[in-house]
């Protein structure tokens, strides 16, 4: 099962953070064959820390609540809060198959979070932007609750402009960059 976890900074959490560094990198080292995608994401300065988006593949929701709770950062009070829910990989690949590759142009979380029918379940057209892709789920994975994604794109508004604006009573756009070691 297929898992979207970002995890919020608590304002004035950087320090605590650079501190934690390589506890988080290694706890995310035990879990580097499941990881779908993963990386912090900014304030407009694109240097302020404000999350770290996780997308992983876990047996179930109980191993997904434990990857999530346990890290590290979590654990030492980093976080303000966590956004775990199910998801689905609409495009079957890994931030490291990306075609665009690990650094070059502006990339972008973008959450959508909505209720009622679906939107936004197919591909966009220009999936070669894309990194990750794919609908949030509820729990059982019948319901859907939103989407994210993961792109590359000239500014916010393009990048806003995968998820169909009127479906979503909100559209998060972050600053983001592929995480893990170097």
């Amino acid at each position: 099962m297929e898992f979207f976890c970002y995890h919020r900074d608590r304002p004035g959490s950087v320090a605590l953070r650079h501190e934690l560094l390589e506890a988080h990198w290694s706890y995310m080292d035990r879990y580097a064959a499941e990881l779908i995608a993963r990386g912090p994401t900014f304030a407009a300065d694109g240097e302020t820390p404000t999350g770290s988006v996780h997308i992983v593949d876990l047996p179930d929701a109980a191993a997904a609540r434990a990857f999530a709770f346990d890290e590290p950062n979590y654990q030492a009070g980093a976080y303000r809060d966590v956004l775990l829910r199910r998801w689905r990989n609409l495009l079957g690949r890994t931030m490291w198959e990306f075609p665009g590759g690990r650094t070059g142009g502006s990339r972008y979380l973008v959450l959508g979070l909505g209720s009622g029918e679906p939107a936004d379940l197919v591909v966009p057209a220009d999936r070669d932007e894309l990194i990750a892709y794919g609908p949030l789920l509820s729990d059982d994975g019948a319901t859907w609750l939103g989407t994210a994604a993961l792109l590359r794109a000239p500014d916010p508004d393009t990048a806003r402009a995968v998820l169909t604006r009127e479906r979503y009573a909100g559209i998060e756009v972050h600053d983001w960059e592929f995480g893990g070691r170097r």
